[in-house]
């Protein structure tokens, strides 16, 4: 090994352990290709930001290249049913001394020949691993529907996570002008003489306070408005505008009871039908294993043409044709060793399985109260916010007209306050409910 070729090595690892290491040029890996240039409506619907995430997400295109290649496997597999053919061909040039050194010969020969090799018959095993190859590409597919029911979800999260911030920031909007106005009354009564600086003071000190919360609340809608665009597979510097939140909502609409939802999941899921899947890839396995300690029958058969030349010129056309048997006698206990093996995997396999559709149960359980508790919330929100609002226009003519202090009025705004955050947050945690709802339940909806 040269210096070159040495020195060159000693670049791919650092000098010390507290030393950083710096990378060569030709260890840099190249950048990615970028990604396709995707055009987003201004105004964002959540079915176009769907539609954008299927296509874009690279979750789901990684999940639909690997069915493809689980499919090509199965297409590999599958080649074991057909007969191998190969093609060879040589050329020999040959020089050939007599005793003594006194007469040399030169001699070539040439030409093609044709195997042909063909399992007839092996107790299974071949069919058993086809049938490994499609339960593999049964799962895969079954795993690539997940895939796009999880993007699904991701991008609703992100899509009402981003109404109800900016549905939020609304609202505090209208916080910031009542304070502002509560501030302007104050510093009216305290120059007519009828209130002292503190009114002033504490009236400032709620603006301050609201101002700072609407800081905070665009800070988390410009986060939503990034998670959205990289759900949707798309730069999180990606500009869109999107309606306001829904005021509107099917609080009474049921889905159904939770028996019936659970047995839908049960049937729907995609990663409970993917773990299925698995279960029969695995007892596959058994069959295959089993067939590899017994005795396969296969069929041979050679072809060839060779041609000599030197002393003498001939073609020669030799065939052969016959039937082989192959049984592995003994094995080291290799056989049973991998039977045992794949019955306890497929055991294995089966009791995970049941661990998912417990989960599975669970999720469907939990998703179900979860949206019965936010339709709850939302009407108790809204009655909350109805008294709230009445409550804050009455302090307010109270101390407009003389009769309340400021306290009472900055308490009944911090009030007001807290309710339209809240009848907000209900709205938006009804729709992540349902959404969270659908998803577990294993229905792939557009809303």
């Amino acid at each position: 090994m040269t210096a070159a070729t040495l020195m060159l090595f000693a670049q791919l690892v650092s000098s010390a352990p507290n030393v950083q290491w710096t990378p060569p040029s030709n260890a840099v890996p190249p950048p990615l290709p970028k990604a396709n240039v995707v055009e987003v409506p201004q105004n964002l619907s959540l079915d176009q930001a769907i539609d954008v995430a299927l296509s874009n997400n690279p979750d789901t295109r990684a999940a639909w290249f690997e069915a493809r290649a689980a499919e090509a496997a199965l297409g590999s597999t599958r080649s074991a049913l057909f007969p191998e053919v190969d093609l060879n061909a040589s050329f020999t040039r040959t020089r050939n001394a007599a005793q003594g050194g006194r007469s040399i010969t030169l001699s070539n020969s040439f030409g093609p020949s044709v195997t042909l090799n063909y399992l007839l018959f092996d107790f299974g095993g071949r069919n058993a691993a086809i049938e490994q190859a499609r339960q593999t590409l049964i799962a895969t597919s079954f795993t690539q529907n997940q895939t796009i029911q999880n993007v699904v979800l991701r991008v609703e999260q992100a899509f009402y996570g981003y109404l109800g911030a900016k549905s939020l920031l609304a609202a505090q909007e209208a916080t910031l002008h009542e304070r502002q106005t509560s501030l302007d009354s104050a510093k009216a009564r305290h120059e007519a003489g009828v209130a002292t600086i503190a009114d002033v003071l504490q009236a400032q000190t709620a603006f301050s306070q609201a101002q700072l919360n609407a800081e905070t609340i665009e800070g988390s809608l410009r986060d939503f408005e990034g998670s959205l665009a990289t759900a949707m597979g798309l730069p999180p510097t990606t500009h869109f505008t999107t309606n306001e939140l829904a005021s509107d909502l099917p609080v009474d609409a049921t889905s159904g009871t939770i028996d019936e939802l659970i047995a839908h999941a049960e049937t729907a899921r995609p990663d409970l039908a993917a773990a299925r899947a698995n279960v029969s890839r695995a007892q596959a396995r058994i069959q295959a294993a089993r067939a590899e300690g017994l005795p396969s029958f296969s069929a041979t058969s050679t072809f060839a043409s060779t041609t000599f030349r030197g002393a003498a010129n001939v073609t020669t056309q030799p065939y052969s044709a016959g039937v082989t048997m192959h049984f592995p006698l003994f094995t080291g206990w290799r056989t049973q060793n991998d039977v045992r093996e794949a019955r306890e995997l497929a055991n294995a396999a089966v009791e995970n399985a049941r661990a998912l559709e417990h989960d599975v149960d669970l999720q469907v359980w939990t998703s179900y109260y979860g949206m019965q508790t936010a339709a709850q919330r939302v009407k108790t929100s809204r009655d909350l916010l109805t008294a709230a609002q009445q409550s804050a226009d009455v302090a307010r003519s109270r101390y407009k007209a003389g009769v309340g202090s400021i306290l009472d009025l900055l308490t009944a705004e911090a009030s007001l306050e807290s309710a339209r955050a809240q009848e907000v947050q209900a709205r938006a945690d009804w729709f992540l409910a349902m959404a969270q709802l659908t998803h577990d339940v294993g229905t792939l909806e557009k809303r």
